[in-house]
């Protein structure tokens, strides 16, 4: 006969063959691929655009808020420039342009990998736009590959806010990507963001879906 903890055991191995086969096996997160872009504070919006300019929707991001704006500025450094570089609504408290290691490599600029907010110590850019020039004395960083989610998102994957993970990539390019910093808001919408050297190294596609590996789950 089987006794409760055996029962138990195997409605327990039931159950999670029944959610591995809806996840496909694993616990997938979808790409979100971010192109270069840069936030705005409300002074530099003016000092860019005019005295009174606010910042015009174009489309709404995967983040519930957040948007791409009709607005585009020119970003220069000591090596070249790169032109229409979109504005990513809503206003911040502190201006963040947010490049690839590529477009560094062209503006000939030394930027960090940073969490979005942590600017202390990063430098600084030209930024230009059709009604002024501003001088950011610092904000400029390339992204960490980060994963947004929701508190229950959170729970489901067994991670916490400001966990590093791994994403595993398939495929012919595939690979393993480290220091997936996970960010856990009550207005987060799971997606997992990488910048556009990440996208083409491993030849990824908006909206493809990845495993989350989790430290010494390899």
């Amino acid at each position: 006969m089987w006794d409760r903890e055996n029962m138990a055991a195997l409605v327990a191995e039931l159950v999670a063959a029944q959610v591995r086969e809806f996840a496909g096996g694993y616990y997938q997160v979808p790409v979100g691929i971010s192109a270069r872009h840069i936030h705005l504070t409300k002074e530099a919006v003016e000092a860019l655009f005019g005295p009174g300019h606010r910042l015009r929707p174009m489309k709404p991001l995967s983040q519930p808020g957040q948007f791409a704006c009709e607005e585009q500025v020119e970003l220069t450094g000591p090596r070249g420039s790169i032109a229409r570089v979109r504005v990513l609504g809503p206003e911040r408290p502190a201006s963040q342009v947010e490049l690839s290691g590529t477009d560094c490599l062209k503006l000939g600029i030394d930027a960090p990998v940073r969490t979005s907010g942590q600017l202390s110590g990063t430098p600084g850019i030209t930024v230009k736009g059709p009604a002024g020039v501003l001088e950011l004395s610092a904000g400029l960083i390339i992204a960490d590959r980060h994963i947004h989610m929701t508190p229950e998102d959170a729970r489901w994957f067994g991670v916490e806010d400001g966990e590093r993970v791994s994403v595993r990539v398939g495929g012919p390019r595939g690979g393993l990507m480290g220091q997936v910093v996970i960010r856990v808001s009550e207005k987060g919408r799971l997606d997992f963001h990488v910048d556009t050297d990440d996208a083409n190294a491993f030849r990824l596609k908006q909206g493809q879906l990845l495993e989350l590996v989790k430290e010494g789950t390899r």
